[in-house]
């Protein structure tokens, strides 16, 4: 990976690394790093817990004490109720497999979500203050939420909790069963695990904080003291904490980052809204060898002609009736040496579709012919020499030939606390960008759901003014079609994506992404405009032992014409280029791979540690160039807490 920083300083940054990196070592420093937010939720109310039991302690117990104890635990209460991250409910119907054991202890984990709504509502919300409390129904309340039965105990829903998700292992069957269900869930498996494990703790947090209460207020309305009660739910609160944190640590720790999009359904691809497509950059061309040199001779055969460009049409013959090429021709090969050709209609841009041999061999899929067949037909010249009819492939720089990709880098406004969220490509004015959805960082790894867009791409067209091939954009061609397929992301967690861009390596595209520092804890992105750098692989196919690997395409037909969804099928420091399509399943019409134009987002959406290109397809058809996003690895922050002596 080679980094390029956008810094200015007296000091080049790997000599700071250094420096501080020393001074780390002599001081003993140890990192230290911010919790989940729900891990940091727990510690907070740990400490009020542990504030309201010392005041309740030293207050007295007299009658005339009792309504400033009221109003003490109440207020703290309701004021921690009314901080935004208790506000989520347990989502219901989890989609984590069919495991009836998670049937059974979702619906408890549900009714205690339920529990603390009407908690909310009712105990801290309807009252408006602790002087419009009724004694009667708070004590109702309490006997409802303490009580331990064959019916309903929280107490026991906790056990449960632990027994099947930590003893069970039930988080790390979740972690297999979500990499097999990416289509679905349209989140990378470390973040279905992790959401699973904030949504179970939130509630049983709030399971916790309403015990808590109720022994609070039992102890206020002198029904007893309720400290011991009270330390031994909060021992056996952290305990299971503790087991929970140490086997979350290590199912994330192997869990997967990455998301991608799945195909839509088979035959459920729509051009533009699913998939796009580079169109005419290698096409089947036929053209006789008599107009494929100045000599308008027929001495050599077809596979002589590799690198060459039409020269003549030869007396009004086929070359008359058909668009000609006016670009290189490539790779010229005999077939046939009599056809009837089927010509696509004027506004498609493939030049064929199909064409029928006089031996019944067919280049293509033969259907009804709009335009009708021409009859093409090689000939004898002088006896001797036979003036054969190629099949080509044209490279022809056209209206028609969409071939050109974006090299503007496109960055989340930064400014504005944004980071990337998302990926897709877009086709506009002929040419592919990679267009970002960015929104705003929130503190500890979350976003504003209200802020995410995506961010329109450059309006420009290839025949602009101050509009430089190389510079703005890159076109493709036969020499120069090669993508390069890589995970870019950083060896240092702290930093987030906060921009892309393609860059031209040798003849190679080569994806790039801008990472930006975090501050977790505050949600705050690092002195994002100096010391932001970007990040990319900058291997070739000729690097040595670090040398790409090429992914070739075999006979590939049409990619929608699958009856299966895609796979990925490319890895890391590989590439690929764009080639035709196969020439007898399509007579070499079309480019391939297609672009695949779907967003690339997680749900619900986090920061990214990284990006890719990455290819899927299946045997025999041409794929799809696809992005993918990496999530933000939260392992770090999943801290096993010391115990409270």
């Amino acid at each position: 990976m080679a980094r390029r920083y956008c810094l200015s300083g007296t000091y080049p940054l790997p000599l700071l690394t250094i420096i501080l990196l020393v001074l780390s070592l002599l001081t003993g420093a140890q990192a230290t790093y911010a919790k989940t937010e729900v891990d940091a939720l727990r510690d907070e109310y740990f400490g009020l817990e542990r504030d309201l039991w010392q005041w309740l302690d030293k207050a007295t117990m007299s009658r005339n004490n009792m309504e400033t104890q009221l109003r003490k635990v109440y207020n703290s209460h309701r004021n921690f109720t009314n901080k935004h991250q208790m506000q989520r409910s347990f989502p219901k119907n989890y989609e984590i497999g069919n495991y009836s054991e998670w049937r059974l202890l979702e619906r408890d984990i549900i009714e205690i979500s339920d529990y603390f709504n009407f908690y909310k509502t009712n105990i801290m919300m309807k009252p408006g203050s602790s002087a419009n409390l009724e004694e009667r129904a708070v004590l109702d309340f309490t006997d409802t939420v303490l009580r331990n039965n064959e019916h309903f105990s929280m107490s026991r829903t906790f056990q449960d909790i632990e027994n099947i998700m930590v003893k069970q292992a039930l988080y790390y069957r979740v972690h297999m069963f979500s990499s097999s269900q990416i289509c679905n869930m349209h989140q990378s498996p470390q973040q279905f695990v992790y959401a699973l494990y904030s949504d179970i703790a939130l509630t049983e947090l709030k399971g916790y904080i309403m015990m808590e209460f109720s022994w609070m207020m039992l102890r206020v309305y002198g029904k007893g003291n309720f400290t011991q009660e009270a330390e031994l739910m909060r021992n056996d609160y952290e305990r299971r904490t503790e087991r929970t944190l140490k086997l979350l640590q290590e199912v994330m720790r192997r869990s997967a980052r990455i998301v991608w999009r799945c195909d839509p359904e088979p035959q459920h691809h729509v051009l533009g809204q699913t998939y796009d497509e580079v169109t005419r950059l290698l096409q089947g061309f036929i053209e006789n060898e008599v107009d494929l040199n100045s000599d308008e001779t027929c001495r050599e055969t077809c596979s002589y002609y590799q690198n060459t460009r039409t020269e003549s049409c030869f007396k009004e013959k086929f070359c008359a009736r058909q668009p000609g090429c006016k670009g290189r021709l490539y790779n010229c090969q005999f077939v046939q040496s009599d056809m009837w050709v089927c010509q696509a209609p004027l506004n498609s841009t493939r030049r064929y579709e199909y064409v029928e041999y006089e031996n019944g061999s067919v280049l293509g899929r033969r259907g009804r012919c709009v335009r009708g067949t021409s009859k093409v037909d090689s000939w004898w010249r002088y006896l001797f020499w036979h003036c054969s009819y190629c099949m080509c492939l044209c490279d022809e720089q056209s209206i028609k030939s969409d071939r050109f990709f974006n090299l503007r880098e496109a960055v989340s406004d930064f400014t504005q606390n944004r980071v990337v969220t998302g990926l897709r490509f877009i086709k506009k004015n002929r040419i592919f960008h990679l267009q970002i959805q960015e929104g705003e960082l929130l503190p500890r790894g979350n976003i504003n759901q209200t802020s995410l867009t995506w961010k329109p791409v450059d309006n420009y067209n290839i025949f602009d003014r101050d509009v430089i091939k190389g510079v703005d954009y890159h076109s493709l061609s036969y020499e120069s079609r090669s993508v390069d397929l890589d995970d870019i992301n950083t060896d240092d967690p702290s930093f987030v994506v906060t921009g892309v861009r393609f860059r031209v390596v040798g003849t190679h595209l080569n994806l790039e992404a801008r990472l930006t520092e975090i501050n977790f804890e505050t949600g705050k992105l690092v002195n994002s405009k100096e010391l932001s750098y970007w990040n990319s692989n900058d291997n070739t196919d000729v690097s040595g032992d670090n040398r790409r690997k090429k992914l070739s395409i075999s006979s590939p037909d049409i990619p929608t014409r699958t009856i299966v969804k895609s796979i990925p099928m490319s890895k890391h420091n590989e590439f690929i280029e764009f080639v035709n399509s196969d020439l007898y399943k399509d007579a070499a019409q079309t480019t391939v791979p297609f672009m695949d134009v779907q967003d690339v987002v997680s749900n619900p959406p986090v920061p990214l540690s990284g990006v890719g290109i990455y290819y899927k397809g299946r045997p025999g058809f041409g794929g799809f160039l696809a992005p993918k996003i990496i999530t933000y690895d939260f392992t770090r922050h999943v801290v096993v807490p010391k115990r409270t002596p």
